[in-house]
Order: C-alpha cells, then structure tokens, then sequence
C-alpha cells in the first residue's frame, strides 16, 4: 500500500521510511500537512502494513459533523438518549473494535469530546451518550490536521494535554511545492489511471508544458495535480498538450523579482503590506507557518509584522 504513496523526494522518502517503521507498532499517529497531501491515503498504508491490517478501518471527518452529533458519532449512544435517538446506535470506536480509528481534521473536535477522547486513550474505554456503564473496546487512533494545533492550544481551542496524547509520533507530509522533483511520476501516474478508467489515450506534455507545471505552487497539493490530469486525460486525450493548454491560472508564468513596476502616483508600502499578509493568512486557511512560506518571511519575522499592524 506503500507504493501508492508515490514520490522520490529526499523528504518525502524520509517521512515514508519513518512511516515504515510506525505502521507496524500500536503507537497513536499525528499526521501533519496541508490540504490535499494525502493524509488519508498515509493512514490507510499505516493500516495495511499493521498487525491490524485485515481489521475494521474507520473514518471520522471532525469538521464534517455538526457539534451535536460529533460525540454520538464517536461514542454511540442508548435509545431515548435525546430527541431522535430512537434506537441503541454505536459509534466509530465500537465500528472499529480490534483495527483502527482514522480521524481526519482532529482540531475541529469540541472541547467537550476532546476530553472524553483523553479518557478512551488514557483507558481504552467509552461511555456512549446516555449509558450508565463503561465499554473497553481495542481501537488504534490515527489523527490527522492540516492546522496549527499549537496556536489552538494558546487560543484555548484544543486541550494541551490531548495534544500531547496524540502528538506520540507525528508525521509530516510534505507539500507538493517542496516535492518538485515528483510532479513528472505523479503525472504519469495519474495521466496512465484516468486513461484507463476513461478509456482515452493518455495525453502527453511539452517540455514547456511540464516545466510550468513544476514551476506552479499547487496550493491544492496532490489533489489538485489529480484534478487537473483528469481534466486533461478528459478533454485532452491523446493530445500533446502545450503551455496554452494549461488552465489560465497554473500556465500564467510566476512573476519575478524585479517585474513589479512602481506606479507614477507611488503607493502606500504599509498597507501593501497588510494586503499581502491578509491575502497570504486566507489562502493558507490562518496557518501562520504556512503564510510565512507563501510570504517568503521566517514565521518569526511574520508574528512581528502582524503584531506591529495589530493583526490577528
């Protein structure tokens, strides 16, 4: 399953050799990176290569729940528990009795399921919504993010000390802009399987074409390259495809230093500033790392910056 994770980056080898080793323990995984890297695919190769391979593997997306049902979804609850609850239900955690919890955007989690979640991994056991009595069920969590998880814990977010129950071994994936070297296997890859799910010649790329799309910053990640191959292997099939026939977004040459033109009237550099840092905290979703990294800046240099322009 390994070998779904493809890339022969020197850090994206590094995090799968690492991955390697985890897969075959029973220790709790963090797994770290950006929107789009694939951090499902890695917990489901954790999965495989674990003593718990041929055991249940469930999902729970965190954020994709409303508040009030997360902790039924998780915990399960008894008939008559509250309005609706018209039937005993389990949750996740009995679902995956014996194999391996994986949940994805784990900062979304309400403070108050967060501390019944501490409770299931520093005993092994749950009390559905409703119950009277204890459960020990044998489940492995594998938590994923794609946030902040310390600024959380400063903004009173996400509880210090789950934090450090699931942070055991953390793993980081790699964004795709740091992975250049992969985006021509990930291409083949990709443009050889939409083929032949759709029955279409494979598309072929210029050098042109290909350096472009190295040269792009995926802010989609791998995600993002798959969307786009299907989208070539679609309309494109067969074709050799040019640097025009790249979306306007991803085949518009990056801009250089040195391109920008001063404008006659001048411009007001503090608030270009602001502008920048604004735009830059919305597309890395307030992940000040991240912003710092699309701004070119050390994180501590952006915090200084935000702070003297009182942003937050």
């Amino acid at each position: 399953m390994f070998s779904a994770l493809i890339g022969k980056s020197p850090n994206f080898e590094a995090m799968i050799r690492s991955a390697k080793i985890i897969a075959s323990t029973e220790v709790t995984v963090l797994l770290c990176g950006e929107t789009g890297t694939g951090k499902e695919l890695l917990a489901k190769a954790l999965q495989n290569h674990s003593p718990r391979a041929k055991k249940p593997f469930i999902t729970l997306n965190c954020a994709a729940l409303p508040e009030s049902l997360v902790e039924s979804e998780m915990f399960g609850h008894r008939k008559g528990a509250f309005t609706g609850a018209v039937a005993n239900q389990e949750g996740r955690l009995q679902a995956a009795n014996s194999g391996t919890l994986f949940m994805d955007e784990i900062d979304s989690l309400p403070l108050s399921v967060q501390a019944k979640l501490l409770r299931f991994l520093e005993s092994g056991d749950i009390q559905p919504v409703g119950g009277i009595y204890s459960q020990r069920v044998n489940v492995r969590i594998i938590a994923a993010t794609n946030a902040n998880v310390e600024e959380k814990i400063t903004n009173g977010k996400f509880r210090k000390d789950l934090y450090y129950r699931i942070n055991v071994v953390p793993l980081e994936i790699p964004p795709l802009r740091e992975r250049k070297d992969d985006i021509e296997l990930l291409l083949n890859y990709f443009f050889a399987h939409f083929s032949a799910i759709h029955r279409l010649p494979a598309p072929t790329l210029s050098k042109p074409a290909l350096t472009r799309l190295q040269e792009y910053g995926w802010p989609g990640n791998v995600r993002e390259l798959r969307n786009l191959c299907e989208r070539l292997c679609v309309l494109l099939g067969g074709c050799h495809i040019e640097e025009k026939n790249l979306p306007e977004d991803i085949g518009r040459p990056p801009s250089k230093a040195g391109e920008f033109i001063l404008p006659e009237r001048g411009i007001d550099l503090e608030q270009l500033e602001i502008d920048l840092i604004q735009q830059a905290l919305e597309r890395a979703q307030d992940n000040r790392s991240q912003t710092a990294r699309l701004l070119g800046i050390s994180r501590d240099t952006l915090l200084y910056r935000m702070k003297k322009y009182n942003m937050r």
